[in-house]
C-alpha cells in the first residue's frame, strides 16, 4: 500500500493536477509529487506562492494546488488565501502540521492553524486517519469548487503523510470551477426577462463572477439580443469587448473626467433596471454604491445566494452566471423585443459620443512626450502593441485603475486580472507568473508601480529559474502614489512614509538573470516593450513616470488639493 503522501500526490495526478506551488515542504509529499511527475513551482516567498497560485486559477479555470509548512508559512498564505476567498477563486493548500503525538505541546511552529485560517478559508479540516486520505481530498476539492468557490485548506500532520494508505479510487472528476452549473428559477429568469425586456433604460453590471463563469460569450449574444449595455466592474474587465458597440467600459469610481466610461455617468444615472450579473456589487464596482439611482428595479444573478440582496433589494436569480445568462436570454427570445431593438440606435450613439469624448479628452496627455513619462502614455503603448492572446496583469492601487482605463481588451483571447478582492499592494508579480504557468504560450504583461514591486523582487528570480517569462512594466516615480494623494485628498497633506528612494530596477532584474531597462522616453519604450513581448525572457522595464500623475478617480478631479498638480 502507498503511503499517504504517494497516495495525495497520485490523487492530485488522477484530477488532472500536472503542477502545484511550493517550497519543499511537506518534504514527503513534495518528493512523491514530483516522482510521479509533477511540476513544483518554487516560489521564494509564501505569500507570493499563494498569489500565484490564484493566478494560476484564474487563467485556467482549474482549481489550484499550494503547499507549504505550518507556523510562519502557513501564516504568510493567509493574505493570497483572503483575496482568493473575496473574488471567489479556488486554491486548495496543504499544509505539513506537527505529528500527531506532540500535538498542543508547544512543538516547534505549532499554532493554531483552524484560528488562523477561519477568516480566509471556505472549508477547513486536519488529516489525522490514514485510511480516509481520499475522503479528504474529495472534501476539499468539493468544498473549493461547488457554490462560490474559494480556498480550501487541509493539514497534513508529518507522521500521518509517512503512514499507510489505500489506493486511489477510480473516477475522481477533475478539479475545475465552477463544479456545477446551477440553474437560477425558471419564474424569476422569465420576471427578470420581462423586467429587461420593459425598461426604458435597462443595464447590465458584469462582474468578476461572470468571468469565473466563462460568460463572455452568452454575455454578448444576450446584448445583442435585447440591446442590452454591459459595463463591468474592474474584476469584471475583459469578459466583454471594450469594443463591443454596446459596451459601456469599466465603471464605479474609475470614472472621473478621464476615465474611459466618464461620459456614460450621466447615462447611468437615469438608469431604471440594473443586472448584475456575478457582482459582488462592492463599495469600488458601484462608486460608494452612489452609481445607480436608488429608484430602480434590481436584478441580480449570482451562484452566493448571500450576496444577492446584500446592498440592493433584488430580484434573486441565484445559479451559475454563465447558465443563468443563457436561460435569460432564452426567456427574452419568447419576448416582444420590438422596444429594445427601437432604442438600440440612439443608445449606440450615445456610447460612440461617449468614447470619443474619452478620446479627445485624453489625447494629450497619451500622446504626451513630456519627461517624466505620464502612466496614461505608458498604458497607451501597451495597449497598442497588446497581442490578441495576451494576459494583462496590473498590481493593487493605481497600476489597477491604469489599466481598466487605458488598455482596452478587444478579443476574447485576452485576459485582465486584477487584485480587487483585498487590493494587496505587490502581488501583480506573482499573479502574472501564476498565469504564465497556466498559459505558458501566452504573452504575459504585467504593470506595477514601484511602491508594490518592493513587496516581491525575490519573484523575479523565480520568474527566470522556472522560465515563466513574463513582462514586467515598472512605474518608476519613487512614491506611494494613491496613500499620498489619498492623504492630500482626504486630510489636505501627506504624511512622511510616501516618499521613497530611487531604486534601479533595471539593475535588480539583471542581477536575477532577467533583462532589465530603464526607461525615460516615449521613443525607448515603445521599441523595448515591443522586443520584450517578442522575445522569450522575462523582461522588467523601469520607466520614470511623473510623481504628480493620478488617475480618474471620482472626487479627486474637483479636490482643490489635487488640482493643483500637474495634469498634463
Amino acid at each position: 500500500m502507498p503511503t499517504v503522501a504517494a497516495a495525495i500526490a497520485e490523487n492530485l495526478r488522477a484530477r488532472g493536477v500536472t503542477e502545484f506551488f511550493g517550497q519543499s515542504l511537506p518534504s514527503l509529499l513534495v518528493l512523491a509529487a514530483e516522482d510521479l511527475g509533477l511540476r513544483q513551482i518554487v516560489y521564494r516567498t509564501e505569500n507570493a506562492g499563494g498569489t500565484m497560485a490564484d493566478g494560476f486559477a484564474r487563467v485556467s479555470g482549474r482549481c489550484s494546488v499550494v503547499v507549504a509548512q505550518n507556523g510562519p508559512a502557513a501564516t504568510l498564505l493567509v493574505p493570497p488565501l483572503t483575496e482568493a476567498a473575496k473574488v471567489s477563486i479556488p486554491v486548495l493548500a496543504l499544509i505539513q502540521d506537527v505529528p500527531r503525538a506532540i500535538r498542543n505541546k508547544n512543538a516547534f511552529q505549532e499554532i493554531d492553524h483552524r484560528s488562523l485560517f477561519s477568516g480566509c478559508a471556505k472549508w477547513f479540516d486536519r488529516l489525522d486517519d490514514p485510511d480516509r486520505v481520499h475522503d479528504y481530498l474529495d472534501a476539499a476539492f468539493r468544498a473549493a469548487t461547488s457554490g462560490r468557490p474559494g480556498p480550501a485548506v487541509l493539514m497534513l500532520p508529518k507522521d500521518v503523510l509517512d503512514s499507510t494508505a489505500p489506493a486511489v479510487p477510480e473516477h475522481l472528476g477533475p478539479a475545475v470551477f465552477p463544479l456545477d452549473r446551477v440553474r437560477p428559477p425558471e419564474d424569476n429568469v422569465r420576471a427578470a426577462a420581462r423586467l429587461l425586456a420593459e425598461a426604458e433604460r435597462p443595464l447590465v453590471v458584469a462582474g468578476g463572477g461572470a468571468v469565473s463563469s466563462a460568460a463572455g460569450t452568452a454575455l454578448a449574444r444576450l446584448s445583442d439580443l435585447a440591446a442590452l449595455p454591459v459595463a463591468t466592474t474592474p474584476m469584471g474587465k475583459g469578459v466583454v469587448l471594450d469594443t463591443a458597440e454596446l459596451s459601456v467600459g469599466v465603471v464605479g469610481n474609475y470614472m472621473g473626467p478621464h476615465g474611459v466610461s466618464h461620459g456614460m455617468r450621466e447615462w447611468l444615472a437615469g438608469v431604471d433596471t440594473v443586472l448584475f450579473a456575478g457582482s459582488r456589487t462592492n463599495e469600488n464596482g458601484t462608486d460608494g454604491w452612489r452609481l445607480f439611482p436608488p429608484g430602480a428595479t434590481f436584478i441580480h444573478l449570482d451562484i452566493d445566494p448571500a450576496e444577492i440582496g446584500r446592498n440592493y433589494p433584488s430580484l434573486r436569480l441565484v445559479g451559475d452566471v454563465r447558465t443563468g445568462v443563457d436561460d435569460l436570454a432564452a426567456a427574452l427570445r419568447e419576448l416582444d423585443l420590438s422596444k429594445r431593438a427601437a432604442d438600440r440606435p440612439a443608445l449606440i450613439d450615445r456610447i460612440v459620443h461617449s468614447r470619443i469624448a474619452f478620446e479627445a479628452a485624453t489625447a494629450a496627455v497619451r500622446a504626451s512626450t513630456r519627461q517624466p513619462l505620464r502612466p496614461e502614455r505608458v498604458a497607451d503603448e501597451i495597449n497598442a502593441l497588446l497581442p490578441d492572446d495576451a494576459v494583462v496583469v496590473a498590481d493593487a492601487s493605481y497600476s489597477s485603475i491604469w489599466v481598466a482605463n487605458y488598455v482596452r481588451a478587444t478579443t476574447d483571447r485576452q485576459r485582465f486580472l486584477l487584485p480587487r478582492g483585498m487590493a494587496g499592494l505587490g502581488w501583480g508579480l506573482p499573479l502574472a507568473l501564476g498565469a504564465k504557468a497556466a498559459r505558458p504560450s501566452a504573452p504575459v504583461i504585467c504593470l506595477v508601480g514601484d511602491g508594490g514591486f518592493a513587496h516581491c523582487w525575490a519573484e523575479l528570480e523565480t520568474a527566470v529559474r522556472e522560465r515563466l517569462h513574463v513582462v514586467v512594466v515598472v512605474l518608476d516615480n519613487a512614491v506611494l502614489g494613491y496613500q499620498k494623494h489619498a492623504e492630500i485628498v482626504q486630510f489636505g497633506r501627506a504624511t512622511s512614509a510616501v516618499e521613497l528612494g530611487r531604486v534601479d530596477h533595471a539593475q535588480i532584474a539583471t542581477a536575477c538573470g532577467a533583462h532589465g531597462h530603464t526607461i525615460r522616453t516615449d521613443a525607448e519604450l515603445r521599441e523595448a516593450l515591443s522586443k520584450a513581448i517578442a522575445e522569450p525572457a522575462t523582461t522588467v522595464l523601469d520607466v520614470v513616470t511623473d510623481a504628480d500623475a493620478y488617475p480618474p478617480i471620482t472626487g479627486w478631479e474637483t479636490n482643490s488639493a489635487l488640482t493643483g498638480l500637474k495634469r498634463d
